[in-house]
């Protein structure tokens, strides 16, 4: 037989098997003959009569209309019920696998694997045939019907949470009271007597008690889990304690109720009775003490404690600012004095910098400070940066464009000084690298690990200082096209590619952290903590240093106008100049006190 007749027959074998399936399969009109009857019932593992009467209208109507009985119970045929095998629970995973795998990690899935039969299913939450979404009135797990369905487990729960604010405000229609999906999560049901106080805290209470818009659509206190945080209790909760108090702890997990309410646990009646739970021996002295206090806004309390507290606290916030603020005007008029007479008595005659190249270091730095600072507040708003500058974003955003373009007018300006300027040639010639600077890096590396007694002659600029030069060239290019793209991104994706944004949105990004990195780790250590120049190489400023610094850092410097014979070894030898001449010098002898001549002794 040929290979298309085989394949014709194979289709044909595959053909007759679906439909004998399809014939053997359970109509939907077979089932209903016995489950249209509303007096169908059978026991359940928990031992529960439960019906088995399935409303052909509501099925109808559910979110499973098009499916068929067969399509869930795949494991009935035609020969039920007079096989006597009774229907295995459906398999939701063919449908809903992400559901099921969160299921499968919850309490209840937890509970059923373990041999639990009693263990909430699918279809104990979201009904066996009338399956319709949350938000469906009629549903189960609506927000008004939710605690009924949790209820058939969880009784004593659901009459302690019907009586609280969240179950009140929940039967009145208000969807954004908290339901048992809102602190137990849906399909991953997770129990929130094992977890952390910080946990429960964090992920459970301050899904809605941190949230502004809540606090102020019910005029909540804005400051509860603020509070709760500075507190004795939040504080041993961030520091992983198992025994600190969380908010359930005081106000109960089910019944929670407002202190006016003669039951809560916060009532003062029963405060006693709470504070005892962790403090054995506590009284109602012991009890008056607050928990949420925000001594920032206590200025209109009522009670003495909070008013004296509140004093004490603006007295000693402006004592420690008149001492501490006077201990430091006094401190840094002092250190300027002792800095100022330093530099005075140690002498700095050599010119290292001149005035124009101060004012471009000057800019440079300048604009390179502002762009960190704001552009690291950009990224990360939350952050006391973003803080320092304020809460107007437009401000941050402005604000680095206008320190990104004087940072590229300063580069602009920096190369016409170098091309126009004789101090600027000699700049760019001095900086530029050589193969002395390959034997130098050798040697320091050699020097400070004291193999040898002898550091490299350096002359004007050593491999340290090209080494940042050439890097700020880079790191100045880098960031200025990047920052230019993600500027004009609209003009950029006009030729480019969107994606080619986002890379110069990481590349500056990344650029930046490692230009701070740098400056601070490399920079920062020449110019101010090498102890040869602390507290400040103060050439950034006059441009001077001294002697010693010269003579210890850059001994080879060439004064301008001679070749440095370090830069070329074939350079030929220069030209021996002629000896001076010899002038004639009347010497002048010293007169004895009479007036007549001494000669001085040789």
């Amino acid at each position: 037989m040929s290979f298309k007749g085989l394949r014709l027959s194979g289709w044909a074998a595959l053909l007759v098997v679906i439909s004998s399936s399809a014939a053997a399969e359970l109509k939907d009109s077979d089932c209903l003959e016995c489950h249209a009857d509303k007096s169908l019932t059978k026991t359940n593992a928990a031992g529960k009569e439960v019906s088995l009467f399935v409303e052909v209208a509501k099925l109808a109507a559910s979110a499973h209309k098009t499916n068929t009985c067969a399509s869930c119970h795949s494991d009935l045929t035609s020969k039920h019920p007079d096989d006597n095998l009774a229907a295995k629970p459906v398999n939701c995973r063919a449908c809903h696998e992400r559901q099921s795998e969160s299921y499968g990690a919850s309490v209840h899935g937890l509970a059923l694997k373990a041999g639990r039969a009693d263990s909430a299913t699918c279809q104990d939450c979201h009904d066996s045939h009338e399956v319709l979404p949350p938000s469906s009135p009629a549903s189960p797990l609506h927000v008004s019907h939710q605690a009924e369905t949790c209820g058939t487990c969880h009784e004593s729960e659901a009459k302690e949470l019907a009586q609280s604010v969240h179950g009140k405000a929940a039967a009145a229609g208000v969807r954004d009271a908290p339901t048992c999906t809102d602190c137990h999560y849906e399909h991953k049901i997770e129990t929130l007597g094992t977890r952390s106080a910080r946990r429960i805290s964090e992920d459970v209470c301050s899904r809605c008690h941190a949230s502004e818009r809540l606090n102020t659509k019910y005029n909540l206190p804005a400051d509860r889990v603020k509070t709760f945080f500075d507190s004795y209790h939040g504080l041993a909760s961030c520091y992983g304690s198992t025994l600190a108090a969380n908010c359930a702890s005081c106000h109960s997990y089910h019944k929670v109720l407002p202190s006016a309410d003669p039951a809560s646990t916060i009532n003062p009646a029963h405060l006693v009775e709470t504070c005892g739970k962790c403090h054995p021996g506590a009284n109602e002295k012991f009890a008056l003490s607050k928990v949420h206090m925000d001594l920032t806004t206590q200025k209109s309390a009522t009670d003495l404690g909070t008013q004296i507290n509140w004093w004490v606290r603006k007295i000693y916030l402006l004592l420690i600012f008149g001492v501490v603020g006077a201990m430091f005007v006094h401190n840094a008029l002092l250190f300027l004095k002792k800095v100022s007479a330093h530099l005075r008595s140690s002498g700095r005659p050599v010119l290292r910098m001149s005035l124009s190249q101060r004012w471009q270091h000057a800019l440079l730095a300048t604009s390179f400070i502002a762009l960190a600072i704001t552009g690291f507040a950009l990224k990360f708003p939350d952050s006391w940066l973003a803080k320092v500058m304020g809460s107007s974003e437009p401000f941050r955003r402005w604000a680095h464009r206008i320190a990104g373009i004087v940072l590229l007018v300063v580069g602009a300006y920096h190369i016409i000084y170098l091309l126009s300027t004789k101090d600027g040639r000699r700049l760019v010639k001095d900086l530029f690298p050589i193969k002395k600077d390959l034997t130098d890096v050798w040697g320091a590396v050699r020097y400070l690990v004291g193999l040898t007694r002898e550091k490299p002659k350096i002359g004007r600029f050593g491999y340290a200082e090209k080494m940042e030069y050439w890097a700020v060239v880079w790191g100045t290019i880098i960031m200025g096209v990047t920052g230019l793209m993600i500027w004009f991104k609209m003009d950029v994706t006009l030729w480019l590619p969107r994606w080619m944004v986002d890379v110069a949105l990481t590349i500056h990004y990344y650029e930046a952290i490692l230009a701070c990195l740098a400056i601070i780790v490399w920079h920062f250590y020449h110019v101010i903590f090498d102890p040869d120049v602390y507290p400040l190489n103060m050439a950034c400023w006059d441009g001077k240093v001294s002697a010693h610094w010269q003579e210890e850092e850059h001994p080879l410097e060439t004064p301008p106008g001679k070749a440095d014979p370090a830069e070329s070894l074939l350079a030929p030898l220069p030209e021996a100049e002629p000896p001076a001449p010899v002038v004639a010098t009347k010497i002048q002898r010293p007169r004895a006190e009479n007036g007549s001549s001494k000669r001085s002794r040789p």
